[in-house]
């Protein structure tokens, strides 16, 4: 079983997804409130397509909320105090 995250590196943040817990259930895809959540090529644990989101994310976590299999991530990027 592979347990190793795939992370996208985002403007807004990282977005990781673990393939190895990923059903494909879609929840994620559903509950996105930028819709910029998708299939993707990758298989998740039951050979069903996985998901990765691109980079129109705003890094809310929502879809790492509602995750029944706990396979999502989301690691907001510090804001940067200007000087």
């Amino acid at each position: 079983m592979e347990f190793k995250g795939r992370t996208l590196e985002l403007t807004k943040g990282d977005w990781t997804l673990f393939p190895g817990l990923c059903k494909g259930c879609g929840l994620c895809i559903q509950k996105c409130p930028k819709k910029c959540i998708a299939w993707s090529k990758v298989l998740g644990v039951y050979g069903t397509p996985a998901v990765e989101a691109n980079d129109e994310c705003i890094a809310c976590g929502i879809c790492q909320m509602v995750c029944p299999d706990t396979a999502i991530r989301v690691d907001r990027k510090k804001k940067v105090a200007e000087a």
